[in-house]
């Protein structure tokens, strides 16, 4: 193809960028058609999550928070496009370079998109079409941006043996040159955003209305086999700027893999238990809707959760009972974990000792007396007691084999932490904040603790390294909860260190100790500095 040096690098660049637009949109577009997974931004952001080392995905965590996927998405279409740029003003040399450079798009996208562990064939498509359609707009910005101008004459002088003759004018040889035509490129790179943008708009309307809200809202919760009681009085201290002993659904902390929340319909849910069993089960939703349903309070906590972090939450919880589905199959003597799968293909491994134990390990079907968030795992999730949400607490949960540690492995265990997760005892200040300036005179000191599957028993302050003092303690219904604490201290002028610490029911009290998250969740007390004026 010819060269299309005429077009400066800026324009080049502007063509690329458009033309990575019109290909993005034309896949959110496809893939709306398909299945929201199979956006191709979506599959790269989850082989980069899958590949990035633990260290990185902490920092990930600890800096972003819950808005981490989001960053990560963004930071996807940054770099495309930067890419696209550049194929932008390599396309102004040569066009089959752009062309090149957006088959390597292609190359890449489809490969992300078909090592996910639920890809279906039709899941390439969405790629496809949209480096067609990008690979299109960007020859024909750049045939845009290049017009034809008739030659200039050249006057040819011949000297005669006497004089100089001017002959007439005539046209240079070859091709007729072209130059750049900035208003035509600019018309066109108004078009091409038009496009982009409709079909982006477009293809998440189409992936939305594919979405299992209105199936959600279908859903009538059955009442409980035994409804627990109302919670007791005294759980909260109602303190402003206290986390409230039951945490709302939409302030519930979400960590997972997921980059798009899986979308599962529960008229075609399905729970297949099998592996070392007797009789393998498999269970629809309306099945579980028809058991015996239990309630249960219990804390949730990510293993991400740093000291004084906030990935820890309490609801009410309603479910069947895994001990019991687990029975019903038959389990083999020699089972010892729960290899849980997501519908997203995300793996969890849970000891089997601490779902048979008789706590309130739960497939989980409400939250809160609602039907479960679609971001928090509707149809069904698992909720198991004392344990970090990464051995535990599998959203969208499809499958489950019974097997052994030394057998199978889970999402988090290749990548360096550990196979079992129980959680350790914390506590953390949240009154108050840290960094703030109090004022001098009688404040209170105010948090919560957790110490699953054992309880809370006591909390104690201390300030500038003086003596322990105990909290008060709230009510609790049972050990699966956490436990607000408060204390009333009389500051005085100046700067201050504040210090919390925990004991369990069994005596345990927390460490001093400061390690980090990894491999089996963070230890240490949870420290802060304030001024009082």
């Amino acid at each position: 193809m010819q060269s299309n040096e005429s077009v400066p690098a800026w324009a080049g660049a502007l063509a690329g960028i458009v033309a990575g637009g019109v290909a993005l949109g034309v896949a959110q577009l496809a893939s709306g058609l398909v299945r929201p997974e199979a956006f191709p931004v979506v599959a790269v952001g989850d082989v980069v999550v899958d590949l990035s080392p633990a260290p990185l995905k902490e920092f990930a965590i600890r800096t972003f928070g819950q808005n981490d996927k989001a960053v990560l998405v963004g930071g996807v279409f940054v770099v495309l496009g930067l890419l696209a740029a550049v194929i932008g003003v390599l396309a102004r040399r040569r066009t089959w370079y752009g062309l090149a450079g957006l088959a390597g798009f292609a190359v890449v996208g489809v490969t992300a998109v078909l090592s996910r562990p639920e890809a279906q064939g039709v899941d390439v498509l969405p790629t496809l079409a949209g480096v067609g359609a990008g690979a299109w707009a960007l020859v024909w910005l750049i045939g845009r941006a290049r017009v034809a101008v008739p030659a200039e004459p050249v006057q040819q002088a011949v000297r005669d043996e006497s004089e100089a003759v001017e002959r007439p004018a005539v046209m240079r040889a070859g091709r007729e040159p072209m130059v750049f035509d900035r208003r035509r490129l600019l018309t066109g790179v108004a078009g091409g955003v038009a496009v982009a943008g409709a079909a982006t708009v477009l293809g998440r309307g189409l992936a939305g209305r594919r979405t299992v809200d209105a199936a959600r809202i279908g859903v009538a919760l059955p009442r409980p086999a035994s409804p627990l009681p109302a919670l007791p009085s005294g759980v909260d201290f109602k303190l402003n700027g206290l986390s409230s002993f039951v945490t709302r659904n939409q302030d519930f902390y979400r960590v997972d893999t997921a980059l798009v929340v899986p979308q599962v319909d529960p008229k075609t849910w399905t729970l297949r238990i099998h592996g070392l069993v007797d009789r393998p089960v498999e269970i629809t939703y309306d099945d579980l809707l028809k058991r015996p349903l239990t309630e249960a309070d219990v804390t949730l906590t990510c293993v991400s959760n740093e000291v004084g972090g906030p990935y820890v939450g309490n609801a009410r919880w309603l479910g069947v009972r895994m001990a019991d589905v687990l029975r019903e199959a038959g389990l083999r003597s020699d089972a010892d974990m729960l290899l849980s799968t997501s519908d997203d293909g995300f793996t969890c491994g849970t000891p089997l000792d601490v779902v048979m134990d008789g706590r309130d390990a739960l497939f989980a079907i409400a939250m809160n007396g609602e039907v479960l968030p679609v971001d928090h795992g509707f149809p069904v999730r698992q909720v198991v007691p004392g344990l970090y949400g990464y051995v535990s607490a599998t959203k969208w949960v499809v499958d489950i084999k019974v097997t052994r540690f030394d057998t199978d492995e889970a999402y988090w265990t290749p990548r360096g932490w550990a196979a079992r997760g129980p959680i350790k005892t914390q506590s953390r200040i949240d009154l108050p904040k840290p960094g703030a300036t109090v004022t001098a005179g009688r404040t209170t000191i105010a948090g919560v603790a957790w110490a699953q599957h054992t309880g809370v028993s006591a909390v104690e302050v201390r300030v500038d390294r003086g003596e322990w003092r105990q909290a008060r303690l709230a009510q609790v219904p049972g050990p699966d909860t956490w436990r607000q604490w408060a204390l009333d201290w009389d500051a005085t002028p100046g700067d201050h260190t504040i210090e919390v610490r925990a004991t369990d029911v069994a005596g345990r009290t927390q460490t001093e100790d400061r390690t980090p998250i990894a491999p089996d969740g963070a230890t240490g007390w949870h420290t802060i500095t304030v001024e009082a004026a």
